[in-house]
């Protein structure tokens, strides 16, 4: 009988309890090794193997991990990783589970190049951005005279362009001695004077390698050289994932020493081709301006005709505005003319003496109605007078002072109707028929017989 302790475990079980022990025991370590079957699944996540000269570790690098690596994880590459060591447990397969890779013995170097580039480019080394002649008059080449960039190089310009002078400035690109031989050639360089910013460069370039191999590059002195350069200066170190100080530094930059060549220099197969192209046009230009001047003047000749049928032709035109001329004229005359006659008789019927004779009738005649009704119209205004004074000497007071009545009026002029209006030893005067009287007042009296004595 198996004691409880003894039972038998599950595979499942099993894994699971190793993956535990491994996850606990082990936890996140550093490994270093060298990089073997790098696969890249379209998944996103990176598996390969990291090993040594006596074992083999199988690792897996997640998506979410795998895009914040800059290292290019090519096989043979070395490098540090940092994972948790775990087991997959479906099949049993033991594996570290990655977090970051390095390339192995950079980090240091590529911390110092972080560093020393945030400061070249706080202090504006690498502000240069000057345009390079295209196609240079002459281009000046530091690198090795036995690598391939320069055999790279000179390829590529014999083939797009061969008019370019080239000089090869022989210069070592790796090791101690690199930065100051490219440090001096550069001065020698921007010391020359026939030498014009505007119609020459200088191309710094060599092949790929690692970064230790490209490490001269990145030297201080050598990109503040680059920057003070007079000259414009292209920078092509190693292949395109490789960023040096030195192409910071630079006016323009190209991935590799065959594309430097290539954005230096136009393709000169191009170039014929564009001037094939401007020359067609040029002759297509040509023949349809040919075309045009030769129908303009064909229209022209059928246009140009002899002097003297021109002079023939203004004769008969001539003729022809003096006939009419001639014709308006008479026209004109004869209109003018009947204008004329009818203005005389016009006049003649409003003719002053005409008018005259008929105002000396109309004033005969008048003055004949005026003789005849002048005696008429005295007689009647005379009988209208004489009833018009029959009538006033009807109402007149005269008429009543006439009968022995008399009217008083005091010295004011004003009439007295009453005795109350006159006090005694008033002076008033009576008006009669015939005459005035000037009386005065010895007594008043409000009514009584007559007879009341009234002195003057």
């Amino acid at each position: 009988m198996l004691r409880p302790e003894d039972a038998p475990l599950s595979v499942s079980e099993l894994n699971r309890r190793a993956r535990q022990a491994l996850e606990q025991d082990v936890g996140e370590v550093w490994v270093e090794g060298e990089l073997s079957g790098v696969s890249r699944p379209g998944s996103g996540h990176i598996y390969f193997t990291l090993k040594d000269d006596r074992a083999q570790l199988r690792c897996a690098l997640f998506r979410t991990r795998a895009r914040f690596v800059a290292a290019p994880m090519r096989d043979g590459d070395r490098v540090k990783v940092r994972g948790q060591v775990s087991l997959f447990e479906p099949r049993g397969d033991y594996q570290l589970m990655v977090e970051a890779v390095q390339m192995a013995g950079v980090g240091e170097l590529l911390a110092a190049f972080e560093r020393l580039k945030t400061r070249l480019d706080a202090e504006g080394v690498f502000a240069n951005a000057r345009p390079l002649p295209y196609p240079p008059r002459h281009l000046l080449v530091l690198t090795s005279p036995t690598g391939a960039a320069i055999r790279d190089v000179l390829a590529v310009l014999a083939a797009r362009w061969p008019l370019t002078q080239v000089t090869l400035i022989p210069v070592p690109v790796q090791g101690r001695e690199a930065a100051p031989a490219l440090i001096s050639a550069l001065g020698l360089l921007n010391r020359q004077a026939a030498l014009d910013p505007a119609r020459d460069a200088i191309l710094i370039t060599r092949g790929g390698g690692s970064l230790e191999d490209l490490w001269v590059f990145n030297d201080e002195h050598l990109a503040r050289a680059i920057f003070h350069s007079r000259l414009p200066v292209m920078s092509a170190v190693g292949h395109e994932v490789d960023v040096t100080l030195a192409d910071f530094a630079a006016d323009a930059r190209a991935p590799t020493p065959s594309a430097a060549a290539e954005q230096l220099v136009p393709d000169r197969r191009e170039r014929r081709y564009y001037l094939e192209q401007l020359a067609e046009r040029l002759n297509r230009a040509q023949r349809a301006r040919l075309e045009r001047e030769a129908q303009r003047l064909d229209h022209l000749r059928i246009r140009l005709r002899h002097p003297g049928e021109v002079l023939i032709t203004r004769r008969r035109q001539l003729e022809q505005l003096e006939r009419r001329l001639r014709r308006a004229i008479e026209a004109k005359l004869a209109t003018e003319q009947r204008r004329e006659r009818h203005l005389h008789q016009r006049l003649a019927l409003r003719s002053p003496k005409r008018r005259v004779e008929l105002a000396e009738q109309r004033l005969t005649r008048a003055r004949w109605r005026l003789h005849q009704a002048m005696p008429r119209a005295l007689a009647r205004h005379r009988e209208h007078l004489g009833g018009l004074a029959r009538e006033l000497q009807a109402v007149s007071p005269l008429a009543v002072l006439g009968r022995g009545y008399a009217i008083l009026e005091d010295a004011q002029g004003r009439i007295v109707r009453r005795a109350t209006d006159t006090s005694p030893g008033q002076a008033i005067e009576a008006r009669l028929g015939e005459g005035r009287l000037h009386l005065r007042v010895t007594d008043t009296r409000t009514s009584g017989p007559p007879g009341d004595k009234v002195s003057k």
